[in-house]
């Protein structure tokens, strides 16, 4: 059975755990958008996706998941390691030597969950097509769920994945933007203004929704149960997540300030007051 909006909260709060833990133990990694994105894949591991037991590259059978954003791998690995894929004690490692769990997540050392290399951006939307074009190949009617940054999409090569997911009819795909309106650098509309998402994507062909309540368990559930819904009918699914960069840590949350800074002792202190260890407990 899966679980219901109390238990993906309480297992939200874990996360948050997890990924403040994290970057405070080797005082670097990005814990920003790490915690706005936390809902949103604490619901689709737990919730959204069809999974089957283990682990294997091909993911025939059953939907699969893409972070393009790799920067957010502490969230992603905190998921992972709570949806089973592999031990939770090993969050411990994070960005230590001889890691599995690097700063960005990689294949080589194959740690399971982990489909792509995403250290660069801009780069995961064209994988996630490829991939849903592989499961049309095998008759495969599972769904590709990708995530990517609003500032990602300043990177030129996710126009051209846009193009191509329409131009071939690639409707088993859902692409997320993570719209916190943030990034290293600033806020987004002054960095580079992206403009109206919506619009762009419109444009280029996809079928979009809008979800203004990208931190909301039950919006989240609602909102990705409609995307599935648009899927399978010619063209692409895309989502669009509004999000709070550090949400759950008041401190953290609307700015562009942690992005990509750990928190120091007395401040890990203060956001663990705000975020309790729950059942799951503490790795």
């Amino acid at each position: 059975m899966k679980p219901n909006t109390q238990q993906l909260t309480e297992l939200t709060t874990q996360v948050r755990r997890d990924i403040l833990r994290m970057v405070h133990a080797v005082s670097s990694g990005h814990p920003g958008g790490s915690l706005g994105c936390a809902e949103f894949l604490v619901t689709l591991y737990q919730r959204l996706m069809d999974r089957k037991e283990g682990f294997d590259m091909d993911g025939k059978d059953e939907d699969i998941f893409f972070l393009s954003n790799g920067h957010i791998s502490p969230v992603f690995y905190s998921v992972l390691a709570r949806s089973g894929y592999f031990p939770v004690s090993e969050l411990a490692t994070f960005r230590k030597i001889n890691t599995r769990l690097q700063g960005h997540p990689t294949t080589h050392d194959h740690l399971p969950g982990v489909r792509m290399a995403s250290g660069s951006l801009g780069q995961g939307l064209s994988v996630a097509c490829g991939a849903a074009q592989a499961k049309k190949l095998n008759n495969d009617n599972h769904l590709v769920y990708v995530l990517l940054g609003d500032g990602e999409l300043q990177e030129g090569q996710n126009w051209e994945a846009l193009m191509y997911a329409s131009a071939k009819n690639v409707d088993n795909i859902i692409a997320t933007v993570d719209l916190n309106g943030k990034q290293i650098d600033g806020p987004t509309d002054k960095v580079l203004d992206l403009g109206s998402v919506r619009a762009k994507f419109e444009a280029f062909g996809w079928d979009v929704i809008e979800l203004k309540e990208g931190n909301n368990i039950d919006a989240i559930i609602k909102g990705y149960e409609e995307a599935k819904a648009k899927t399978g009918k010619g063209k692409p699914v895309c989502v669009l997540l509004h999000t709070e960069m550090g949400n759950g840590v008041d401190f953290m949350m609307g700015t562009h300030a942690w992005h990509g800074k750990a928190p120091n002792d007395a401040q890990l202190e203060e956001a663990f007051k705000q975020n309790p260890e729950t059942s799951f407990g503490d790795y």
